[in-house]
């Protein structure tokens, strides 16, 4: 049976697009969010702040989360490990803050701007606090430092009985800054073997069909909060004083797993797919107002050769207009590339107004 009803699953992954939304607001534009008007160049960041690659499979984690803090009445808090993944949970925070949940954001324990520590505050919040579970999410570059490495084995000091529970949710999405990570590269099996040793016991989440994954987070989450409540009555009401191995969740994801807004701001082509794996200088992106357009495929050549597809009666004639569009454009990216501003019969076009 299903874990989650069809119109649940809709929910949530409403909420999930809206999240990734802000998200890619945040990191890229000064302005316009909400696209009330045209997208100016003027809108956009020079210097972009946060790393695209964490963020949709983090907002995934925070949607989820809410789910399961509501279902199962739960107190909890959530920190964000990975480094300036701070606009998965700060996408729609006023004002100017950094690419991570600094000081000043309401409820930060942990900032995410210097890497390795995410685990050892989780454990320190939950310490002598028994009713608090705290998601940890690790970054899978995040975890080659020597402070994550090492915070694995702070479940041998956690006592069911009068402390809280931390639930590490390692993110594995394959690469850090611009290299693969060597969780990403062993064999599931040696990465499952590697958590048993460390204490854990970990369940897998991994794919990218949106409609699954919703699923199989669900039904894992309820599965390992369940598992956390069974240890505490273990603890606390039977006086079972064993040391129990925990449940964590190791989330396989893409890297920039939702990259329709990452690829029309100019992702790099040759990275994981045509996804931008971390933030780019806007002065080392060639870019106009029109060629703005063009990149959010709301410019008038997008637009017929839409027209085109949605009538199959033009037949040839269609299929030729069709290459001459996309002749068109391929044109004004060269053009846009060599000397950085339109073509001259966009730059002097105006407006021809009958007598």
């Amino acid at each position: 049976m299903a874990t989650l009803t069809p119109n649940l699953l809709h929910k949530l992954d409403a909420y999930w697009r809206a999240a990734n939304y802000l998200s890619v607001a945040q990191i890229y534009l000064y302005d316009n969010p909400l696209l009330k008007r045209p997208l100016a160049l003027a809108d956009v960041k020079h210097m972009l702040l946060g790393h695209w690659g964490t963020t949709p499979g983090q907002n995934f984690i925070y949607v989820h989360l809410n789910r399961i803090i509501k279902n199962a009445d739960l107190d909890m808090i959530y920190i964000s490990g990975p480094g300036h993944g701070g606009p998965a949970v700060v996408g729609s925070f006023p004002g100017g803050i950094p690419s991570h949940a600094s000081p000043e954001c309401p409820g930060s324990i942990h900032e995410g701007g210097e890497l390795g520590y995410s685990l050892s505050h989780a454990f320190g919040a939950v310490f002598d606090n028994p009713e608090l579970i705290v998601a940890c999410v690790v970054g899978d570059g995040e975890a080659e430092t020597g402070p994550l490495a090492t915070a694995w084995h702070s479940n041998k000091f956690l006592d069911p009985a009068t402390d809280g529970a931390v639930l590490p949710i390692l993110h594995l999405n394959g690469y850090k800054i611009a290299n693969p990570t060597v969780f990403a590269r062993i064999e599931p099996e040696e990465l499952e073997q590697f958590l048993h040793g460390c204490g854990w016991t970990p369940y897998f989440v991994e794919g990218d069909d949106p409609a699954l994954m919703h699923e199989a987070m669900a039904s894992t989450l309820d599965r390992v909060v369940e598992q956390i409540r069974d240890i505490q009555h273990k603890a606390r009401v039977d006086a079972d004083l064993g040391r129990p191995r925990w449940p964590m969740i190791v989330l396989k994801s893409p890297k920039g797993w939702a990259p329709a807004g990452e690829r029309r701001m100019g992702a790099n082509p040759h990275a994981n797919g045509g996804i931008l794996l971390r933030d780019l200088v806007m002065p080392e992106f060639r870019a106009t107002p029109f060629d703005m357009t063009v990149l959010n495929d709301l410019d008038r050549f997008h637009l017929v050769m839409d027209a085109t597809d949605r009538l199959p009666r033009t037949g040839d004639k269609g299929i030729y207009l069709k290459q001459q569009l996309k002749d068109k454009l391929i044109e004004h990216r060269q053009y846009i590339d060599k000397h950085g501003q339109e073509m001259p019969e966009i730059r002097d076009w105006t407006w021809s107004i009958p007598a």
